[in-house]
């Protein structure tokens, strides 16, 4: 098997797992609940199309099954939030909803078009540096969209483990990630220079 079977799956379970707390918890008219299960279930479902249409190459490895449990019980640390969203009965004011929404917004775009922009470039010119578009200020675009979709449905519980919760992910996972892209590109002609004038992961940040 390959670590997307893995990753693939978890992101369609995530839907099935909101559905089940909001069941237990009797949270059919708690309209956060709602909001979070369109959030977070329709990304998992946008990722599996991506991972289709325009897969990530680093999950196409593959791996035995030891790993790839660890790899899918990782990824159920963000159902942390659902969990307090029903659980709590967490119900965010209107105006909170709207900004969460709205960070999830930008962050899927970022995502899936800095994603597709690198999966056609890399098709066309594998070996050159990609460094103009979604790529021209920020070396790592997709993990920055990911940061705001992760936080956008995260703070909808309204709670600091959701936000602990990524932080784990980005200090542990991807950050390292970063790093050992970073190492590569270094070989690319262009990449100092590159590098000069762009940001790792937040744009005028870091």
């Amino acid at each position: 098997m390959r670590q997307k079977h893995f990753i693939d799956s978890n992101k369609v379970a995530t839907a099935f797992f909101v559905l089940i707390m909001m069941a237990i918890y009797n949270q059919w008219r708690n309209p956060t609940a709602w909001v979070y299960l369109a959030l977070h279930g329709t990304y998992g479902f946008l990722w599996v199309l991506k991972s289709r249409i325009f897969p990530d190459a680093s999950w196409e490895e593959k791996t035995g099954l030891a790993y790839g449990l660890v790899i899918w019980l990782g990824l159920c640390m963000y159902w942390v939030a659902p969990w307090l969203i029903t659980s709590k009965n967490i119900q965010a004011p209107a105006w909170y909803l709207a900004l969460c929404i709205s960070i999830y917004a930008f962050g899927v775009f970022t995502h899936f078009a800095s994603d597709m922009q690198k999966t056609t470039a890399l098709q066309l010119r594998p070996a050159e540096l990609i460094s103009t578009g979604m790529f021209a200020r920020l070396r790592n675009p997709n993990y920055f969209g990911e940061l705001l979709i992760y936080s956008g449905f995260g703070l909808l519980a309204m709670h600091w483990l959701p936000v602990v919760v990524l932080l784990i992910w980005v200090g542990f996972i991807w950050i390292p990630r970063m790093f050992r892209k970073e190492r590569a590109l270094a070989q690319l002609p262009g990449f100092d220079q590159y590098k000069a004038h762009s940001k790792l992961f937040i744009p005028f940040v870091f």
